[in-house]
């Protein structure tokens, strides 16, 4: 019986905000697997441990969940006035593909952690004690993103007191902003793909429910929580046990990107799962997150539940919090409305593990919405690094 050796290639294993992935540089891929191709998705599959039928990725570095089945690509940017270019592959744990549609928003609070560690920010950048500002290119979505990575002593600073619900321990602040997060090219039309601020979206078995149809970080589709069914304030428990609620945030996930432009047919969103995503939202009301923390009504502005790739997620995924706080900052959205209505420059928001507060300045001109840019807080912190092993024939 013929055998291939393991190959082993540099790489880093690091939490950013709720999320986990494996970091690599471009360079240091094999060399197949350096450009976009076959060759990349079958190594990134094997690395994380996917395709899985029965779930776990136990013969990988995934973590069975959405914010745990994720890759990182970065190398010094092509960009003018950029330094780093960070492609995110979102990978399915029991399908044979990556998802390149999409960025990771928590993901990106460890990027420009990794780019100053290794070398991919010019070192006249870097102060010996302060704030190194990373300019990042990103690949997916084609948007700069801007990181303010804490130093001390001329490294990284990960730890301190920054308390992130969803995060276990806290850790040093890393302030993300995300410019333009509209897609296309800001105006209305881009930022709702549809031209409004909420549609009539028709679902078979559920009829037609009122929705927000967004760009912003990444395409999401925001409904109501009581046209649903729900409170607002449910858990991870109360939907992923369920098999008759996923498939019913599935079928709403699919003609939601058919309505948004995203796909031609539905068959198209077995193919994109990780956009767009899902969530209902509901004005806010006293909860116990996941931790046993108690949430007042007088704590939060909305209640937020969101799903990735199929799942309700524990906390809040980066992206989805940019479109939580655009939609937030523009009145008459569904998420304006259940926050109580009007103008707003922030929103705090309840999310299963606890909340989170996200700045976005919006602006209307000549009847059009634009938003310049969503601000927020995460931290980051490298948990492994030095190389991971693959067959030599898996890609």
């Amino acid at each position: 019986m013929s055998q291939v050796p393991q190959i082993k290639i540099p790489a880093t294993y690091m939490r950013g905000g709720t999320s986990k992935g494996v970091f690599f540089k471009v360079e240091d891929l094999p060399e197949r697997a350096q450009q976009p191709g076959a060759a990349r998705d079958a190594l990134l599959l094997r690395v994380i441990g996917s395709p899985d039928p029965y779930g776990k990725q136990t013969d990988g570095m995934g973590g069975a969940t959405s914010s745990t089945s994720k890759t990182v690509l970065l190398a010094k940017s092509t960009q003018p006035e950029h330094d780093v270019d960070y492609l995110f592959g979102q990978v399915s744990i029991d399908q044979p593909f990556v998802d390149w549609s999409g960025n990771c928003g928590n993901l990106t609070a460890a990027v420009g952690s990794f780019a100053i560690s290794n070398g991919l920010v010019a070192a006249d950048k870097i102060p010996h004690n302060g704030i190194c500002t990373v300019r990042i290119w990103q690949v997916n979505i084609q948007k700069t993103i801007i990181a303010h990575v804490p130093i001390t002593n001329g490294e990284v600073q990960e730890t301190g007191d920054f308390e992130l619900d969803g995060v276990t321990f806290p850790a040093a602040e890393v302030q993300i902003e995300f410019l333009d997060p509209a897609e296309g090219d800001g105006d209305d039309a881009a930022m709702f793909p549809t031209g409004n601020l909420v549609d009539q979206l028709e679902v078979p078995g559920l009829g037609s429910l009122s929705a927000t149809l967004i760009n912003a970080g990444i395409p999401t589709i925001f409904v109501n929580a009581a046209d649903i069914g729900y409170h607002g304030t449910e858990l991870q428990s109360a939907i992923n046990s369920d098999t008759e609620a996923l498939a019913k945030f599935e079928l709403i996930r699919a003609h939601g990107a058919l309505k948004m432009g995203l796909i031609k047919d539905l068959a198209e969103a077995e193919t994109r799962q990780h956009t767009p995503k899902v969530a209902f939202v509901a004005p806010p009301a006293a909860y116990t997150a996941s931790s046993g923390k108690q949430i007042k009504q007088q704590d939060i502005d909305v209640l937020v539940r969101a799903l990735s790739m199929g799942q309700l997620h524990h906390a809040m995924m980066g992206t989805a919090a940019v479109a939580i706080g655009t939609a937030a900052a523009i009145p008459g959205t569904l998420v304006n409305l259940a926050a109580g209505g009007g103008e707003r420059q922030a929103v705090r928001f309840g999310h299963p593990s606890g909340t989170l507060r996200v700045g976005a300045e919006a602006i209307e001109e000549q009847g059009q919405w634009q938003v310049k840019k969503a601000i927020m807080s995460r931290s980051a912190r490298v948990l492994m690094e030095g190389w991971v092993r693959v067959p030599g024939d898996s890609f």
